[in-house]
């Protein structure tokens, strides 16, 4: 998903949907609206283990083996090409995989880059059954698909796992880990110090939050998160199970509120404009998107979740 810079202060939240929705039009044109942009950088966050950002909101890992390297999240062609270019500067081994992590257009975009020198794309069932049927601008099939809740691929003697923990957020969102140096790369799922995304779009929230649940007992302690808004000092050196952790527990404190509001009789649609929740003012987007975020959850309990694909919880 993309991310925007702050715009939404002062407007009613139906206003505020109204402007998110534009601006999810906008990036279907190929319009950035990247928040957390800043300096392009390489860092290396565990040994042959990569962190990768050009300054446009979104965060890649490659890792470097004695005997190639494996590429997670290539974004768009842009991003790729960059990305290529800062694992040049590190290594000439050759690239074997490019790692997708879920159907959406922003972060399936870019393949080609790697393909063009030789690396097998990889993108689970669930995601490529979709592209298929609506390929992106920047889009190209995958080379490599994978279906069931794992696989694990070899990459130089190292194990990359590749974890389907259902239905969530997209179609076929992959969760890789790589438990030799208890490392993850963590696409959507988790975004720290930030709110939930606008109108949270096409997540099923209690999926997501089982899902969250099930991250925790995965073989990681640091990782990639594909978006970040900690201080941009620390951005390079990723995020952290215990942002996993965080991310689970603003769900459920969002919800709480919800109910806090209904015990007190408070009318359903004002309650969006009523909640607040000071422990995350400081997050990214709380003025922005909490409102949102309030009436996603809100519909959730409502309407029942959504969005759902049978056979893939």
């Amino acid at each position: 998903m993309f991310h925007t810079t702050s715009r939404f202060t002062g407007l009613s939240v139906a206003r505020k949907i109204t402007v998110a929705v534009l601006l999810i039009v906008a990036q279907g044109l190929g319009i950035s609206h990247a928040a957390e942009e800043g300096a392009s950088y390489t860092k290396e966050i565990a040994p042959g283990l990569f962190s990768f950002g050009p300054g446009n909101g979104y965060h890649s890992m490659f890792l470097v083996t004695n005997n190639g390297v494996a590429v997670f999240e290539t974004i768009n062609t842009k991003h790729s090409t960059e990305l290529l270019a800062a694992i040049r500067k590190v290594t000439n081994q050759p690239v074997h995989y490019a790692f997708h992590s879920h159907n959406h257009w922003d972060h399936a975009s870019g393949g080609k880059v790697f393909q063009d020198v030789g690396a097998k794309t990889v993108m689970h069932q669930f995601a490529a059954e979709w592209l298929e049927v609506h390929p992106g601008r920047d889009t190209s099939p995958p080379d490599m698909v994978w279906n069931g809740k794992r696989k694990d691929i070899d990459v130089g003697g190292t194990t990359i796992e590749l974890h389907y923990l259902g239905l969530n957020h997209g179609l076929g969102m992959t969760v890789f880990v790589i438990p030799e140096i208890r490392a993850a790369y963590i696409a959507d799922l988790v975004t720290p110090n930030r709110v939930m995304f606008t109108i949270v779009p096409d997540f099923n929230i209690g999926e997501w939050e089982r899902t969250l649940a099930e991250m925790q007992e995965l073989q990681f302690d640091i990782a990639v998160c594909s978006h970040n808004e900690l201080p941009a000092a620390q951005v390079p050196d990723g995020c952290a199970m215990t942002h996993v952790k965080e991310t689970q527990e603003f769900i459920q404190d969002i919800r709480g509120a919800i109910f806090a509001e209904f015990e007190k009789g408070t009318a359903p649609f004002a309650i969006p404009s009523v909640v607040k929740m000071p422990k995350y003012s400081h997050w990214a987007h709380y003025d922005d998107w909490l409102e949102m975020n309030v009436l996603r959850v809100m519909l959730d309990l409502w309407m029942g979740p959504y969005p759902w694909v049978p056979g893939q919880s």
